[in-house]
């Protein structure tokens, strides 16, 4: 689309959870380095939770890949699983090839035998569940109950709950509270401040071919921030928005009123406050509209 009008190699702010744009933000590596000591020290269960697109699934697969040398990891997306699915999952992950009539007790057999034998050669599981807060209470007591597994000194099968903050909501109710005594270590993602926005632009453009941090002028980044709330996924959709607004205008540079023009056209953003600023957007959502309709491209 606008990638050779601005002189990008790559798309800067593409919604997925991409590891070579991850951008180190303070809190980002506060919560990796949280994760990294807790699973270093053996704990059984560990959380994460931030809002909607704080970032929480790239920070999963950074996290995924600072342990690929030392731990055996297995990813569950997967919200949607009943406690005996979550063990066939877990099996899978594990690269157990049972057959499907297989019970449940011999299931939970197998995996223990597995989990043994890869303690025995030094290497650790970590169970990676992201959107713990879709869990059921039924497959949240299974994960407890196969957190119960440990040698005379380790535990086979520590766990990280990636989650938004309804997951403490559940927990803290009683039908939890075994579980909720198993976390040791809590982090909560914030969303990026005005300085941390501006850094997380400038970065991914950088990675994407443009080291320029003109492209988005002073004014711009400060609406950015504004209509974001400084919520990375929301960061994302509002600047390759924007970027298409004055790509269908042929401009050089990201204006302000390209950053309200994709706020208004985006359902989450926060608008314009002043009816001054409502008008500039509404007259400028017809240029981002004939912008998209001229590349054929849906807007994200």
């Amino acid at each position: 689309m606008y990638a050779s009008h601005f002189g990008l190699r790559d798309e800067p702010f593409r919604l997925t959870p991409d590891t070579a744009f991850y951008f180190d933000y303070r809190a980002h590596r506060e919560a990796l380095n949280v994760l990294l000591l807790a699973l270093r020290a053996g704990e059984g269960f560990v959380k994460v939770t931030g809002e909607v697109g704080t970032g929480k699934t790239l920070l999963c697969r950074m996290l995924m890949e600072a342990l690929e040398t030392s731990h055996e990891t297995a990813y569950l997306p997967n919200p949607c699983l009943t406690g005996n699915g979550l063990r066939a999952a877990l099996a899978r992950e594990l690269g157990l090839d049972l057959p499907r009539n297989l019970g449940q007790h011999r299931v939970l057999e197998r995996i223990q035998e597995h989990l043994l034998h890869l303690a025995a050669a030094g290497r650790r599981v970590v169970v990676l569940l992201d959107e713990a807060q879709a869990l059921p209470d039924e497959s949240l007591e299974a994960l407890r109950l196969l957190t119960n597994l440990e040698t005379e000194r380790h535990k086979l099968l520590q766990v990280v709950l990636f989650g938004q903050p309804e997951l403490d909501e559940r927990l803290a109710g009683s039908r939890l509270r075994q579980l909720r005594q198993r976390i040791s270590f809590s982090h909560r993602l914030e969303p990026l401040d005005r300085a941390g926005v501006t850094q997380y632009v400038h970065h991914r453009l950088a990675v994407a071919g443009v080291p320029d941090r003109s492209l988005f002028g002073r004014r711009a980044l400060a609406t950015l921030h504004r209509a974001s709330r400084g919520i990375p996924r929301l960061v994302n959709i509002l600047a390759h928005k924007a970027l298409l607004a004055a790509y269908g205008e042929g401009a050089a540079q990201i204006s302000p009123a390209h950053v309200r023009r994709a706020a208004l056209d985006t359902e989450d953003a926060r608008r314009p406050a002043s009816l001054r600023g409502w008008a500039l957007a509404a007259l400028g959502t017809v240029g981002l509209g004939a912008a998209a309709a001229a590349l054929g491209a849906w807007l994200p």
